[in-house]
């Protein structure tokens, strides 16, 4: 009996002894909710994983939850019920939207703070880290996945068309130039095209031209910004892609990224959209491309300044645990590694967030290698202006599908660029409005 009892108590102590060793030992497991597809979603998984596999504290679940707006949207109606990831991948038009969720999001530089984590936002490419600090400077969300517009061309279709492939154009005169050449000599059946022609031919042609695309430095200097893209330089701009379209220079083929599978197959010869392109275009295309800078107009004072971003940052939800927050901190410390960053950023040609990483690259001979790679951060690292900091505007989302629409009515010939441009900074500033009015009526 005696025997029994004391191999009951030692059995007991045991379970009790293994039961504290593995609370001692617990992971500490986090959800990271990403809209990456394709190629970049096996690089999402493979952060994870490599992070997962650094430490012993921490799991990080890299979970695809469909495009950006989706996946927004299922975390604002997941942080309802109170099932929402600790992290939240949103592309940059989204930003507005996030700062206004009170409760929903938890600041980047308070989670860092509280977890004790080396955090400072002068080590982050000032062009990127901007777009997503608040005015005294502290960072709300952290910057992922950053992307410029830059310029892409067919360098097999320039030697058709008895155009020096070492020097594409630099201005869009000499777009236009070349464009004119490509469609005689039919080195292309299509000169030029633009993906997300909203963000290009709008947003960063602004920026780029150092002219207003809304007030309040656009918006993010107050709560009531008034849309002003239908300025002289943007409306010039709109109004020759008209021209072009008549002249059989530039081809609409939609309002994303699908006009890039037109310069990848070789239909087109020239095309503006994401520096984000880069690992898709060398692997899909079967002849030489190049990249420079996003062409300006050589007339227009203040040009070139800088592009802005697209892509995404990554926000913090809200009503997590201690140690969940914990485990953010440290993941997005990880992150921020100059040898993580540095391969991130050449593998898929997303901006490298930190200086440290893009110097990295730079002595690696990554550039060298790759002509055209370093083009989105030689246009991201100057002094940001007032008008090129980036766009910050609610109901963004709502205003780029506006612009869209209007644009459309510009190629297909039933409007011209003014009268387009004027009724697309109507119809969105009805957007900021309704905004600013529900952001009033939620407010505490």
């Amino acid at each position: 009996m005696k025997s029994n009892r004391s191999n009951f108590v030692r059995g007991f102590l045991a379970a009790a002894m293994l039961g504290v060793a593995a609370q001692a030992y617990a992971v500490t497991e986090i959800q990271w909710w990403h809209a990456m597809t394709g190629a970049n979603n096996d690089r999402v998984n493979a952060l994870a994983k490599r992070f997962n596999e650094s430490q012993n504290d921490y799991k990080v679940t890299a979970v695809f939850k469909g495009s950006y707006p989706e996946a927004m949207a299922a975390a604002i109606a997941a942080y309802r019920s109170g099932n929402a990831p600790a992290l939240l991948q949103v592309f940059e038009v989204g930003t507005a939207t996030m700062m206004s969720a009170k409760g929903a999001i938890k600041p980047v530089y308070q989670v860092m703070a509280d977890a004790g984590e080396k955090f400072d936002p002068k080590n982050y490419v000032a062009a990127v880290a901007s777009y997503y600090t608040d005015p005294k400077g502290q960072m709300l969300s952290f910057p992922f996945n950053s992307s410029t517009t830059v310029f892409w061309y067919n360098k097999d279709a320039f030697k058709k068309a008895g155009l020096d492939p070492n020097q594409p154009p630099v201005t869009w005169q000499a777009v236009v130039a070349a464009a004119a050449k490509i469609k005689a000599s039919a080195a292309t059946p299509c000169a030029f095209t633009t993906g997300w022609q909203s963000w290009t031919q709008l947003e960063s042609f602004s920026a780029w031209h150092n002219v207003p695309f809304a007030t309040e430095q656009n918006g993010f200097a107050g709560t009531d910004p008034k849309l002003e893209f239908n300025g002289p330089v943007q409306v010039r701009h709109i109004a020759d892609m008209q021209d072009w379209v008549k002249k059989g220079y530039f081809t609409y083929a939609g309002r994303k990224n699908e006009p890039e599978a037109k310069f990848f197959s070789g239909e087109c010869a020239m095309l503006t959209t994401s520096s984000a392109f880069y690992g898709t275009a060398k692997q899909n295309a079967k002849f030489e491309f190049g990249v420079s800078a996003l062409p300006y107009y050589a007339d227009v004072a203040g040009a070139p300044q800088n592009t802005i971003i697209g892509g995404a940052s990554l926000w913090v939800m809200g009503g997590k645990s201690k140690d969940e927050y914990k485990a953010v901190a440290k993941f997005l410390s990880f992150l921020s590694r100059p040898d993580v960053q540095a391969e991130f950023h050449q593998a898929t040609g997303y901006l490298p967030i930190t200086m440290a990483a893009y110097e990295l690259t730079k002595q690696s001979g990554f550039y060298e290698k790759n002509p055209g790679t370093d083009v989105a951060v030689k246009q991201m690292i100057v002094k940001t202006t007032d008008k090129s900091r980036g766009i910050r505007l609610g109901n963004f989302v709502q205003i780029r599908d506006i612009i869209d629409e209007e644009l459309e009515s510009v190629w297909s010939g039933k409007k011209e660029a003014k009268a387009a441009l004027d009724e697309a900074v109507r119809r969105g500033n009805e957007q900021i409005d309704k905004f600013a009015k529900t952001a009033r009526q939620q407010a505490p």
